[in-house]
């Protein structure tokens, strides 16, 4: 089963990961990203877990352009 993420999702990892790298995470901007995770992973009823994994792997180690 592929993991299914949303694209407001990877916009939200994607301002924690430049905070992260920039020193300047917010407990918001954290909390902000792990609610959402949760919230994606009960409506498309999949394991948060695997959604979390997924949605760094595509967010910080993304695939490089053809």
């Amino acid at each position: 089963m592929a993991i299914e993420l949303s694209t407001d999702l990877i916009e939200l990892e994607r301002t924690a990961w430049a905070e992260i790298q920039a020193g300047t995470l917010t407990v918001e901007t954290a909390q902000a990203v792990h609610e959402a995770t949760i919230a994606h992973a009960e409506a498309t009823e999949q394991p948060r877990i695997k959604v979390e994994a997924e949605l760094k792997r595509v967010v910080r180690h993304p695939e490089p352009a053809a």
